[in-house]
């Protein structure tokens, strides 16, 4: 087994991490604090292939590899966890579904548009007010056809990007009847007459990540923008979360080595009892399990995007995977604050913004729960 990043890989790994570290890292405090998408930085991501990691260079995009892609989202997460969401969703789920099952039409008319950085971004709308986790028994959003059009009625809930997208693809029940084949992907431009994009959420972190309601009230859409066959929208949207699970990976691992990194330079500079803290024991141990616990996340989440980019099954991977970032996320992050001690819990430092940002990570895109559900099925269905 090679572990080594292929040369390209590594020139790409250098120019991301250097352009996040002055376009992104810096504004990293304001974006938290003003609760705004880091736009300046996202209009010069198009032409460097932030936006279209997935999307064929014929429309636009960079098409790289799986493992590039991760690369790129981990360094987008090293800096700024709002940014890094905001672009995930975008990649993840906002343009994968149409790559993956969008007609031609729909390919050339969207991709191009969103992978530029002239326009806004993509967005995927799935949770409802009911229906978090179950999306087969709790979608009510519905769509009917009438003529050339869908019609669309319902309502969206926690959905990223929906201020700041071009469209929203949004999944719809389109067979009243139920089951796993009475759902699909429907992409609905945020212009359409009908469709009312809440305020932003308050939330406890990402703060430049915008998420918002979404009502849809007789909101029509040429039949057209249906992503995919009807009817099959459930499993395309689940294929696209287990891609989506190693974007929530990466941005965990750069969280965490955020967070790490902080420590660490802290650790070193803080003396306490005449002598760096860095000698103490208790520190050392903290700094060791971090730092143990990031290169087991990487090289999981790089072992899932090698085993999507030669056409493997991935879902127990990339549940394992994200499960594990996310939650080491959350344990690196909580010690870099007990290391800073109270200068970690003041805002003048960034670990304070490191540790809410990495909290939503086991919740997103399937809570560690739903992931502990998906790897145990694996497990009980081997022989």
């Amino acid at each position: 087994m090679n572990f080594d990043l292929t040369e390209e890989q590594t020139v790409w790994q250098k120019t991301v991490h250097d352009f996040v570290a002055k376009e992104v890292q810096p504004k990293a405090h304001d974006v938290d604090v003003t609760s705004e998408f880091n736009w300046e930085a996202a209009r010069k991501m198009g032409p460097l292939g932030l936006l279209g990691l997935s999307i064929p260079e014929a429309y636009g995009g960079a098409g790289v590899d799986a493992i590039s892609a991760a690369i790129a989202i981990e360094e987008l997460g090293w800096g700024c966890g709002s940014t890094a969401l905001a672009i995930a969703a975008h990649n993840g789920l906002g343009t994968t579904p149409i790559v993956a099952y969008g007609s031609e039409e729909l390919k050339q008319k969207w991709l191009p548009l969103v992978a530029s950085g002239k326009n806004k971004l993509g967005a995927l709308a799935l949770t409802e007010p009911g229906a978090g986790s179950d999306l087969q028994g709790g979608i009510v959003t519905k769509a009917v056809k009438d003529g050339n059009e869908w019609v669309i009625n319902g309502t969206k809930m926690w959905c990223t990007n929906a201020s700041i997208a071009e469209y929203i693809i949004t999944l719809v029940r389109t067979d009243a009847s139920g089951g796993s084949r009475s759902l699909s992907q429907i992409l609905v431009p945020t212009d359409t007459p009908g469709l009312t994009i809440g305020p932003a959420e308050k939330k406890m972190g990402l703060h430049g990540s915008p998420t918002h309601a979404v009502t849809y009230q007789d909101v029509r859409v040429p039949l057209g923008n249906l992503i995919g066959e009807e009817g099959k929208g459930l499993q395309q949207t689940l294929a696209t979360l287990d891609g989506g699970r190693i974007g929530i990976g990466a941005i965990s691992v750069g969280l965490a080595q955020a967070a790490f990194e902080h420590a660490v330079n802290y650790a070193r500079e803080r003396h306490a009892f005449g002598k760096p803290i860095a000698d103490q024991q208790a520190i050392q141990w903290m700094l060791a399990d971090a730092a143990t616990e990031i290169e087991v996340a990487r090289t999981m989440l790089y072992k899932t995007a090698w085993l999507k980019e030669n056409n493997r099954p991935y879902n127990k991977e990339a549940a394992i995977a994200k499960m594990f970032a996310t939650e080491m996320a959350e344990r690196v992050t909580r010690n870099a604050i007990q290391i800073h001690g109270g200068y970690g819990y003041s805002s003048e430092y960034p670990v304070e913004r490191i540790y809410r940002d990495a909290r939503l990570m086991t919740i997103g895109e399937g809570t560690s729960e739903i992931q502990r559900l998906v790897i145990a099925r694996h497990v009980l269905a081997s022989e």
